[in-house]
């Protein structure tokens, strides 16, 4: 409202006062640092969260197809590289379908 018809409205969740993208540095400097500090959390970069996010997707079983398109990561290849680690149940699974296969 403060800038009339020069908003942009684009649908961002942290647009600029114009209704922009935000610049990277003035998001973390003046709104993701001032947060952690009043929350009492550690001083993390703002990509951790995607991290996280990611992590604990796969941790509740989200289909690894679905983690790669909501980070939008090219191909799953990429999302298999970074995060195959927090799927140590693969091996499990595998054994446990074929056993049910055979019973």
């Amino acid at each position: 409202m403060v800038v009339g018809d020069h908003y942009q409205d684009q649908g961002l969740i942290c647009p600029s006062r114009k209704g922009t993208p935000m610049n990277a540095r003035n998001l973390t400097a003046r709104r993701f640092k001032p947060l952690l500090k009043r929350a009492g959390l550690p001083n993390i970069r703002l990509h951790d969260l995607r991290h996280t996010c990611a992590t604990l997707m796969l941790c509740e079983g989200v289909h690894i197809k679905l983690v790669q398109e909501l980070l939008g990561h090219a191909t799953i290849s990429i999302t298999l590289d970074t995060y195959s680690h927090l799927l140590p149940s693969i091996g499990g699974e595998a054994t446990w379908a074929m056993e049910r296969i055979f019973s």
